[in-house]
């Protein structure tokens, strides 16, 4: 089950059952399915309160996704800040809605195995994106 929350922000225009099923075809190419995932939308603030506490990170970023996976079945709280998601599409020339997409996926991505803090990561983790977004 996916479950879509907010803490301080308005609820993203995003159609819930279409990204739901999305969300399961994506991790099905990775031979995974879908157990509990949480997207909680957040501002920059709140992402920051998360990155202190958890991950003793001081910065500001677009996903905290916390991995709750067992076996092929991938779980996790995804916090996601809609302040800086709206700030990179800025950076990047993408719409608001397209760079939102694509940090939706790049949390369940980190769930079924790919990271993107190594060595040539980022490529992968990029190419992985591009991928799913193609499956919209």
């Amino acid at each position: 089950m996916i479950s879509y929350q907010t803490d301080g922000v308005k609820m993203p225009a995003i159609k819930r059952r279409e990204n739901t099923a999305w969300v399961k075809r994506v991790a099905e190419t990775y031979g995974k399915k879908v157990g509990e995932i949480a997207y909680i939308f957040v501002d920059d603030e709140k992402i920051l309160e998360v990155n202190r506490e958890y991950l003793q990170h001081d910065y500001y970023t677009d996903i905290i996704t916390f991995d709750y996976c067992e076996g092929n079945t991938i779980s996790g709280d995804l916090f996601i800040s809609l302040d800086t998601v709206r700030t990179n599409a800025e950076q990047v020339g993408a719409t608001y809605e397209q760079e939102l997409n694509r940090v939706i996926i790049h949390g369940v991505l980190h769930l079924c195995g790919i990271n993107d803090k190594g060595p040539g990561e980022r490529e992968i983790m990029e190419a992985a994106e591009n991928k799913a977004l193609s499956m919209r």
